[in-house]
């Protein structure tokens, strides 16, 4: 007898589950898949202990007549393909023909379903893969299917599944995912009695964000406005392929974890991408720090025959025809709108408490808003800070021994505001800290500065209560929580000689002098590299540096690079270079520390990244070091000239490694800070 043998269907069914039915969460993926193709407006999802002992998903779709209710359980039966051909243009979420009778070898299946064609319905039952019951019942138009006991022959499996809570919470993850992908129709998720989720048809993407997460987090999205790309026709005769994105992106300062809060969908279909979620952690490259991903919300829609959805068995992953058209296509996207908005973090007066994460499934699946943990207070001193624009010189301090000395400082110096100063001088950082030859007042924002004074308010009512438009800006909506007008703020003094203090039209802010300086630096220095006239300083005598094999061999890979940015560089003798000439913003001490941080790049990453990555890593190193430093007393003159040279940068929110640049106190926290209104 040979060896080779064909198994029973049972047994290919419960292959095929394992490629197609995971955990329950997989069960209700597949089943709402079908109620979606099925034209459905309102859907139902019932749970109980996280779905292992039910699941149950009523629609309205459009039902199906008595043989095809019976035929769907059969192996590769579906109503969506036709063709070989039609693989390559694949318009519905589920195609493959496999969910229905791979569910129902692992679990105990009723099926009630009504067509509009027909007037009764049809009942099925399976248990196992075995049709138990069939018959003819009284119901309204849709497909109700409950899938009971889910693993009840097959107990290996059922010992993978994890914790009630954890099952839930995937559930309560993939229906919100596509709730937020449809918000013209109905979406109830209940689990033992309890409303997870209930999400009425709303008119636009907007409102179903807010249905979903609430006012706090839509308060720090970014709506990215519909952008279009067409691609050139190949063969004649052919249109041209079309692809657009369109959804919402989180402010640079809202920062999660892991990837949890990243929902992606092709064309509606729910996808965890890998070539996207690379054009997105691109489009944020040093706007927040390497280790932390944003929220996001995208829709990526192109035609049929653009992208390869029958590469998973469960379906989440697809295949682009054009794979660097998109990655560049959606980078740029979100990168523009990014830029466009220049959002501006802020803090508020009262600090909201952390939220319960194991009393909600969708905290813990990663949904909601930005679950960040809220500093403690109890650290900042009491005294009154140091405002004057002229403070004593200090000794430059690390960031550890200045927040140590933050938080023993028990001293109340005298709280000083100067008037404001007539226009300054533009200030040059690297030129020896010698104010350059005033500029002559062009008529503008900082001009008209001069005559009207950005904080006066109208008078108010005999009550106390500002009006609401009396508060500046808050008409204003451009302006609101955005960095686009921070070159009309007018400095008032330092904090700790490490923070600009400033006021505007919309508030108060504080700048990091260091972050913005670094700011600065990186943006001029990536325009010097770009116009090959890189400023550069010759040593007097030479740097020696010693190298190890690995930056030996890195080196001689980026030499070209570091002689792009500044470095004249040349061996010297056995693992020994020669540094003979450097950038001119780069001290002499700094000059081994910034060379080693380029070469310890690991091999693989140097490989994986592209020329313009390493250049904006040197860039960022170089600014890094040769910004000004905290604890460092600045002039009214240097204060004016930061927030107007940051003011013209590209991106003034953020430093290159992602630490924001400013905070925002608001004028309506302010005023409802002192119960103004």
């Amino acid at each position: 007898m040979g060896r080779i043998q064909v198994l029973s269907d049972k047994v290919a069914n419960q292959i095929a589950a394992g490629e197609v039915v995971e955990r329950p969460a997989s069960v209700v993926k597949e089943l709402l898949e079908n109620s979606l193709d099925a034209g459905a407006t309102n859907i139902r999802i019932e749970i109980e202990t996280g779905g292992r002992r039910l699941i149950r998903i009523a629609d309205d779709g459009c039902g199906m007549i008595r043989d095809d209710a019976l035929l769907a359980f059969e192996r590769h039966a579906t109503s969506k393909l036709h063709d070989v051909k039609d693989l390559l243009s694949i318009a519905t979420l589920g195609f493959r023909g496999e969910a229905l009778p791979s569910i129902a070898s692992v679990s105990r299946l009723l099926l009630e379903t009504r067509s509009t064609d027909e007037q009764t319905g049809m009942r099925v039952e399976i248990a196992g893969g075995k049709i138990v019951s069939c018959e003819e019942i009284a119901r309204g138009t849709g497909t109700a299917i409950a899938v009971r006991d889910l693993f009840f022959n097959v107990p290996a499996r059922k010992k993978f599944l994890r914790s009630e809570q954890t099952e839930t919470a995937h559930i309560a993850s993939l229906v919100t995912h596509y709730s937020l992908a449809h918000p013209d129709k109905t979406f109830e998720l209940r689990s033992g009695g309890a409303n997870l989720l209930h999400a009425t048809p709303v008119a636009t993407l907007r409102e179903r964000v807010f249905q979903v997460f609430g006012s706090q987090l839509l308060e720090d999205l970014i709506e990215l406005a519909e952008r279009e790309k067409l691609v050139p026709a190949e063969e004649p005769g052919e249109q041209p392929k079309r692809y657009a994105v369109r959804g919402f992106v989180s402010r640079p300062q809202v920062q999660k974890n892991n990837r949890n809060s990243i929902f992606i969908f092709v064309n509606g279909r729910l996808i965890r991408d890998r070539l996207i979620l690379h054009a997105l952690s691109a489009a944020y490259h040093n706007l927040m720090p390497p280790a932390c991903f944003p929220f996001a919300l995208l829709f990526l829609d192109c035609d049929c025959e653009e992208v390869d959805v029958n590469v998973h068995p469960s379906k989440t992953e697809v295949r682009f025809r054009h794979q660097s058209l998109v990655h560049d296509f959606v980078r740029d996207a979100v990168r523009d709108q990014l830029m466009q908005s220049r959002p501006a973090p802020s803090f508020s007066p009262n600090p909201r408490p952390a939220p319960n994460f194991g009393a909600n499934p969708l905290s813990a699946a990663g949904f909601g808003p930005n679950h960040q943990s809220e500093p403690d207070l109890s650290s900042i001193p009491q005294s009154a800070p140091d405002f004057s624009p002229n403070p004593q010189p200090a000794a430059t301090l690390p960031y550890s021994e200045f927040s140590q000395m933050l938080q023993n400082d028990s001293a109340a110096p005298e709280f000083v505001l100067h008037p404001p100063h007539p226009p300054a001088a533009r200030f040059d950082f690297t030129g020896g800290g010698i104010p350059m030859e005033p500029e002559a007042a062009a008529p503008g924002p900082a001009a008209a500065r001069t005559t009207a004074d950005p904080l006066k308010l109208r008078v108010p009512d005999t009550h106390g209560g500002f009006p609401m438009d009396a508060i500046p800006g808050e008409n204003r909506m451009a302006g609101a929580g955005s960095m686009a007008n921070i070159g009309d703020l007018r400095p008032l003094g330092q904090l700790h000689n490490s923070f600009i203090i400033a006021a505007g039209r919309d508030g108060l802010w504080i700048v990091d002098q260091h972050v913005a300086h670094e700011r600065i630096l990186f943006e001029q220095i990536l325009a010097q590299q770009a116009s090959g006239r890189v400023e550069m300083q010759q040593l007097l005598m030479p740097a020696i540096l010693q190298l190890t094999p690995e930056q030996q061999i890195e080196y001689a890979r980026i030499e070209d690079e570091l002689r792009a940015s500044g470095f004249d560089t040349e061996p010297f003798g056995n693992r020994t270079i020669a540094v003979k000439a450097v950038p001119a913003a780069l001290g002499h001490g700094d000059i081994e520390r910034v060379i080693f941080e380029v070469l310890e790049i690991a091999e693989e990453e140097l490989r994986g990244v592209s020329v313009s990555d390493l250049r904006r890593g040197i860039a960022a190193s170089l600014a890094c070091r040769a910004a000004i430093k905290i604890n460092t007393p600045l002039d009214h003159k240097k204060m004016d000239w930061m927030l107007r040279t940051l003011a013209a940068t590209e991106y003034p929110m953020a430093c290159p490694h992602g630490r924001p640049v400013a905070l925002q106190y608001g004028m309506r926290e302010i005023l409802r800070a002192f119960h103004r209104i």
